[in-house]
């Protein structure tokens, strides 16, 4: 009795121990995806029209060997795709190079990149109501509208609203963003206005009109009164994937310095406009509201 007694006592300690060790799982041969190839179909492109018919539209093709799954990356922002395909509208006026990145995923997440760069052609006439909103009759000038609620904030990549952050009114006075003046002319002219100074991001304006002794970004990265004088750049317009979007050559920007001269327009009246630019530095949206002079 006492055998069976110990015999017993041993099959429990050994379940115990067994039951404790660490279950090994093998993804077997891990491999970094090879042979990858990305091709791209310019949309409408003929021998006559090597940068397709206007629309902007390219479809791009990854495949690889040992791939599981594939993501292509653009302007900072990732689609991921296990078919390997994907499709871009590019809306800049004009013909305009592009780079688009195709990433192959192997197994345990490992993973090869290649790029490839297309030239494309794209049309667009803006409707005669935003021109005439945008320029009037030959120029007009717009300004922050610093006296409504979220008339400048920040929100996630994945969000339409600036959950992040929206100003109250006046949120930002004497920081150097209510002063400034934003003047669009039909000739495609862009002035802008500082009045001395302006308010952005401390690397985006460090990197593009350098540091200035004195000046530092806060807690979030913000410099407030950077100096600054006006300049002049122009101004585009184009609407990729239906989205009106307001674009300002080279440094041109509104309302607060960061790395993106994009702006969607989301909304817009006779005398107002919202319009959000995404940062690819930060990953967010911008959001800013203007009102007319």
């Amino acid at each position: 009795m006492k055998n069976i007694k110990y015999i017993m006592t041993f099959l429990f300690m050994a379940l115990i121990f067994s039951s404790c060790e660490e279950e090994n799982f093998e993804f077997g041969e891990i491999k970094a995806p090879t042979a990858l190839e990305i091709t791209a179909e310019i949309v409408g492109a003929t021998a006559d029209n090597p940068y397709g018919d206007g629309s902007g539209t390219v479809n791009f093709k990854v495949t690889a060997n040992d791939a599981i799954t594939y993501k292509f990356i653009y302007d900072a922002t990732e689609s991921v795709s296990p078919a390997g395909t994907k499709s871009y509208d590019f809306g800049i006026t004009g013909i305009n190079k592009y780079t688009v990145t195709a990433v192959a995923i192997g197994t345990a997440g490992v993973s090869s990149s290649t790029s490839i760069e297309v030239e494309v052609l794209a049309l667009y006439a803006p409707p005669e109501d935003l021109l005439k909103m945008l320029v009037g009759s030959g120029s007009r000038s717009w300004k922050i509208k610093s006296d409504a609620a979220g008339h400048f904030g920040v929100g996630p990549a994945d969000a339409t609203s600036p959950v992040w952050y929206a100003a109250a009114p006046g949120d930002k006075e004497g920081l150097g963003m209510y002063d400034d003046v934003y003047t669009f002319s039909t000739d495609g002219s862009y002035d802008l206005v500082t009045n001395g100074d302006v308010l952005g991001k401390e690397f985006a304006l460090n990197a593009d009109f350098g540091s200035v002794p004195g000046f530092v970004g806060d807690g979030n990265g913000d410099i407030a009164n950077y100096p600054l004088v006006g300049f002049s750049e122009t101004w585009s317009l184009s609407a990729p994937g239906g989205q009106e979007t307001l674009t300002i050559s080279n440094k041109g920007f509104i309302g607060f310095y960061t790395a993106s001269h994009t702006y969607q327009i989301l909304s817009r009246s006779d005398n107002e406009m919202h319009l959000r630019a995404f940062d690819p530095v930060t990953g967010g949206w911008w959001y800013f509201i203007l009102v007319a002079l």
